[in-house]
């Protein structure tokens, strides 16, 4: 299909869409239809220009806007033309690249990419065998510094030590590096780096990827980061056929490696660049268009645009002053049943908040008025405990050299393997320079082992071996099943005869259910489904994959709500410390810029209502303070805006800062009342998943969600239940033999 520009888009998008040579910038602002110019360009280029299809790739940042963009394009083009399309996120993208030159950065084909669980993993070895203190080299904060170092495509021999730390932080990376060669494994960002270097690179596969694409099109480009953008500048090199489209005032992600240069300084690094503005907003009702803008216009260095949209005033944004969280809560509440009573649907519903660490109050005040939500961004389906389990023994099945995962398994179910024979394994693999699956092996005729452990380690690698050949005759979905019953795990759950155990079988069976989906939807697509496909998959889904077509109320942080949008937004804790939630001090205001962007991201979020709330007094990681409203509050447009308040009086703390609005006085009966969740009903379920109290001090503190596994020093290995508040984390965790214990998070490692 050749789409009629003039009939289908605007001028600015026709322009866009027509200028098909040569590099292209699009700064695309809030809801301008950026998607639509990406879909459209990309049918001119197939119809009137007969690009073929496989020569034509398109880049974006989440699964959940690759699928879309590619529904789109099927619709466009056709089926079977959409098909040859190369369409996904960069690391999907560069997954499936470096599956096919492998061979360029020393990987075998069947390499398994680690996770964040894995990686820690990886580096709390490495911590210990380097015999350092863990409480001082915690192995999150190494790994933090890992990404940063190769996000800038730095290896371990472009850091330049300038003190101690360095030193040791050079010594972990490079060990660490190690550890993921000999285990045929990768992490996120080598995904992008080994396909970068081998863009860069004068070899026989630099040379073909270079020459693979004549056009590349970038949705979101301002969230990419200096590796991604050295990659695409190698992919366009023989012919600058770059189209970008972005917008900086939505760059995000900074605290993940997003360079906001990279769209501003597009022109500087593509002469003769042409530059189209997409300015008109088809998304939200004129009000909330007027409230974003008037935010986002106090940004230093943005690039001048000024959003409009020809949609109604719509109703106004509220402004909406509570007494503490609960009474937030509550308020959110009431609205939320308000509208679904007024028809609107609950997932078309969303509740926002700047941590997660604020989603405790409001889930509790959810469950208290049954209102159905799931999490987005709190603990997925693949972070529990069982089905990590069933997913490390199919990755070793894929790849026997994958250390975590072996580690992870040998002994699950209990079979006898303990701590003991593991270590001795892991120094023997460690001594030889092999793989812990090759030290099983050798240890077979270890004397220092012992002959109990040495006949248990042998029937484990029955087991291994034997599940290994099934796997190269059997489906995906067949060997999930088959390791549940050759290993013994699905008749420890069924012999427990607990809740608890029928839960794990009932996700167990998702499981399988889920790798059925995936085998379906990859015979659709003419593609051979496989074990290794499937895992690929599993690793590289993001947050917002997990918003699912269920009628619940979607309840995440404003950064998981990017590139999304809802008929109704709540945006709760918005006072100053909380969001922003830094750069107020006289040194952060880098910080406090890309703070204002988050919160015009949240608020263009929002097609037809938004509320925006604020609490006198906020208790908050085990401390109460009083609440200012943010400063993202102040100077909104008079006429856009109402202030609402809970209370029958301002208190004398609290002054409201948008003017002259007049206020209206709202109460409603929970106000004062925050009650106890009651138990649901038998068969009830109102939230996709465990409830998940992540009361951590940052977003990125998922270490102890419920179902993990951690270890502790005097109790040895165990299963977080629950984190609770305090003026620092608290880990509820069951131990065998031990019950539950209360322990401090810092006193526990992460269990295998």
């Amino acid at each position: 299909m050749h789409p009629d520009p003039a009939a289908e888009l605007n001028e600015p998008q026709a322009r866009a869409v027509a200028q098909t040579e040569g590099p292209l910038l699009v700064f695309a602002g809030a809801g301008s239809g950026k998607t639509r110019v990406i879909t459209y360009r990309v049918a001119n280029l197939l119809a009137t220009h007969r690009v073929p299809p496989w020569k034509i790739l398109c880049v974006t940042f989440t699964n959940k806007a690759a699928g879309e963009m590619r529904a789109r394009l099927e619709r466009l083009v056709g089926e079977d033309v959409g098909r040859d399309l190369w369409v996904g996120t960069f690391h999907a993208t560069c997954a499936r690249l470096l599956r096919r030159y492998h061979s360029a950065v020393g990987l075998g084909r069947d390499f398994v990419i680690y996770d964040d669980g894995d990686q820690r993993a990886v580096v709390a070895r490495i911590v210990k065998e380097l015999d350092l203190d863990d409480r001082r080299w915690p192995a999150r904060a190494l790994l933090a510094r890992i990404h940063k170092e190769k996000q800038e495509g730095r290896s371990p021999r472009d850091v330049t030590p300038e003190s101690y730390v360095d030193d040791k932080l050079v010594e972990v990376y490079e060990r660490y590096e190690k550890k993921l060669a000999s285990c045929n494994a990768v992490d996120f960002d080598d995904l992008l780096l080994h396909v970068m270097r081998i863009s860069e690179s004068e070899s026989p596969e630099g040379y073909e990827l270079r020459e693979r694409f004549r056009y590349v099109l970038v949705d979101e480009f301002q969230d990419t980061n200096h590796v991604q953008y050295r990659l695409l500048r190698q992919l366009v090199a023989g012919h600058r056929n770059l189209c970008v489209v972005g917008d900086d005032d939505q760059s995000i992600y900074r605290w993940r490696g997003a360079d906001v240069r990279n769209i501003r300084g597009f022109r500087h690094d593509f002469p003769g660049a042409e530059v189209v503005k997409l300015e008109q907003n088809y998304r939200s009702a004129a009000r909330i268009v007027r409230v974003a803008l008037s935010v986002i216009a106090e940004s230093r260095d943005r690039e001048p645009k000024e959003l409009w949209t020809d949609n109604d005033e719509g109703a106004k944004v509220s402004i909406v002053s509570t007494r503490d969280e609960r009474d937030e809560a509550a308020f959110v509440v009431a609205r939320v049943r308000e509208l679904v009573a007024g028809g609107t649907s609950p997932r078309d519903i969303a509740v926002f908040y700047r941590t997660h660490a604020q989603s405790r109050v409001l889930e509790e005040a959810m469950r208290s008025e049954n209102v159905p939500y799931q999490i987005i961004g709190g603990t997925k389906f693949f972070d529990r405990a069982e089905v990590k389990d069933v997913v490390a023994y199919l990755r070793v099945l894929a790849n026997p050299r994958s250390d975590v995962d072996l580690q992870r398994i040998i002994n699950v179910p209990a079979r006898g393997i303990g701590s003991t024979t593991v270590d001795r394994l892991l120094a023997l693999a460690d001594e030889r320079g092999i793989s812990l699956y090759d030290a099983v092996e050798v240890g077979l005729d270890a004397p220092e082992l012992g002959s109990a452990a040495r006949k248990k380690l042998a029937s484990f690698r029955v087991l291994i071996t034997g599940l290994a050949r099934e796997a190269a005759q059997g489906s995906p979905s067949e060997m999930a099943a088959r390791v549940l019953d050759a290993s013994g795990y699905r008749k420890v759950l069924e012999a427990e005869d607990s809740p608890e155990a029928d839960a794990r079988l009932e996700n167990l069976g998702e499981l399988i259910s889920s790798i059925g989906e995936y085998e379906e939807e990859a015979l659709a697509a003419g593609d051979v489904p496989s074990l290794s496909g499937w895992l690929e998959r599993v690793t590289l889904a993001a947050d917002a994959d997990q918003l699912g077509d269920v009628p619940k109320v979607p309840m995440m942080t404003v950064h998981a709500a990017k590139g999304l949008e809802f008929e109704a937004v709540l945006m709760t804790g918005m006072e100053d410390e909380v969001f922003p939630y830094k750069g107020l001090a006289p040194d952060e205001r880098d910080e406090l810029e890309e703070e204002r962007r988050l919160a015009y991201v949240a608020i263009t979020r929002a097609r037809r209502r938004l509320w925006m709330t604020h609490t006198a007094v906020r208790t908050l990681y085990g401390q109460t303070r009083y609440g200012r409203p943010s400063l993202f509050l102040r100077g909104l447009p008079a006429d856009a805006v109402e202030q609402l308040s809970t209370q029958p009086a301002p208190t004398a703390r609290f002054e409201p800062r948008v003017a002259p609005a007049p206020v209206t006085r709202w109460s409603h009966p929970q106000a004062r009342v925050a009650p106890a969740a009651p138990p649901a009903a038998a068969g009830e379920r109102y939230i996709d998943r465990e409830v998940y109290d992540d009361t951590a001090a940052d977003d990125a503190e998922h270490a102890f969600a419920p179902g993990a596994r951690v270890r502790h020093a005097r109790f040895g290995d165990g299963e977080v239940r629950r984190l609770e508040a305090g003026t620092e984390p608290i880990v509820v965790a069951f131990f065998p033999g031990w019950g539950e214990k209360k322990i401090l998070a810092r006193f526990l490692q992460p269990g295998s």
